[in-house]
């Protein structure tokens, strides 16, 4: 335990991203953190841009003999990611395993022998060294495969929903809805009660988000998507929405048809459009296009980013403990995901498996075992 394998991640001032497994020193933990044994790590979508940023993964090539993959970043491309250039850095939002280690303070040596999930962006290792604060305590007989997508997907559901009720708004709309996040976000607000607009681009995804007994799954491929997207608006009233998206004009379409029912009974000039505040929240960049806004939406309305960490920030600690516990007692159920594919650290280097877990499809979620 004294060594851990460990991915990490670099692009050069040269124009390379390097992406290598390595063997480290494993930290010894100070008093109130806990080493790790990690035996499951999901693939996130956020994952995607610290992994690889904006290299060219279609020239994407491996070296067996190093354990380095290596691809193309175009200089245009290097102002983006300023920041990062000529460092090499950890990768892997989140994981679970089994905590070997511990440091001196009794909450830490608590946790010894215990399954936690953990988010410390640096999970596609073997061991990893994390405070406590960064884990979450799973019940006796959750499995670290089972509790690996504690973070990110649940979290992020949960704060969805707390958000609305916090600022004000009864229902919400959610884009890119069939993913792994969007099934969990309904599942909370069919439990809760909450009115949820789905907005998928599939017919087999309005069938996978109706089977689970979503009510409004609209597809913005359709023809009479603004239609459908009108009605599911004036029929739950909802003035809040996340997008996953980020390019194109989806968001703008969805301010249009809120406005238009706010605007439903307006008479007489209606210069400024309805009052009540009409968000959209950018959380995701699947399409890394232009965010176009056809300004239909009067002037009461507010685009903005947003990001789990900075909202659970703004949260009491006991607040997102309880988060934490909920997550824990519910992992099998609202918060359950089945992993499509089981790969080790050195098979995420390979271009193949790249191609596959890169394209985000519904339906296929990849997990590291760095066990294997």
């Amino acid at each position: 335990m004294d060594k851990t394998q460990q991915l990490f991640t670099e692009i050069s001032s040269q124009g390379q991203l390097t992406i290598s497994l390595d063997t480290v020193d494993v930290p010894k933990p100070k008093p109130h953190e806990v080493v790790v044994r990690i035996e499951a790590a999901p693939i996130n979508p956020s994952d995607m841009w610290p992994m690889f940023g904006p290299a060219d993964l279609r020239e994407a090539k491996f070296d067996a003999s190093t354990n380095k993959l290596t691809a193309p970043v175009a200089p245009a491309f290097l102002r983006r990611v300023a920041c990062r250039v000529d460092q090499k850095l950890p990768i892997g939002n989140e994981g679970a395993g089994i905590v070997v280690a511990a440091g001196d303070s009794e909450q830490a040596q608590a946790l010894i022998g215990k399954t936690v999930a953990v988010l410390t962006g640096a999970v596609y290792t073997q061991y990893v060294c994390v405070p406590i604060q960064a884990c979450i305590l799973h019940n006796e007989g959750t499995s670290p495969k089972q509790a690996a997508s504690s973070f990110v997907n649940p979290l992020t559901a949960l704060s969805m929903v707390e958000t609305m009720r916090r600022e004000g708004h009864s229902a919400l709309v959610h884009t890119a809805a069939a993913s792994s996040l969007g099934i969990m976000l309904n599942k909370i607000c069919i439990a809760e009660g909450v009115q949820l607009v789905n907005i998928v681009r599939k017919p087999e995804q309005v069938e996978l988000l109706t089977n689970l007994g979503a009510k409004y799954v609209l597809n913005s491929s359709d023809d009479d998507f603004q239609k459908s997207l009108y009605k599911a608006i004036l029929e739950t009233g909802a003035t809040l929405a996340f997008d996953a998206i980020g390019g194109g004009s989806l968001v703008s379409d969805i301010l249009t048809a809120m406005e238009a029912v706010g605007s439903k009974d307006a008479k007489g000039f209606n210069t400024y459009g309805s009052a009540e505040n009409k968000q959209v929240y950018i959380y995701g960049g699947l399409d890394f296009a232009p965010t176009v806004l056809n300004r239909a939406y009067g002037m009461t309305w507010n685009i903005g980013g947003w990001l789990l960490m900075r909202f659970l920030g703004k949260l009491e600690i006991k607040e997102v403990l309880a988060l934490h516990k909920r997550v824990a007692d519910e992992i099998d159920t609202v918060f359950k995901l089945d992993f499509s594919d089981e790969i080790s650290l050195k098979d995420v280097l390979q271009p193949s498996n790249i191609a596959r877990y890169n394209a985000k499809k519904t339906g296929e979620k990849f997990v590291v075992n760095p066990t294997r």
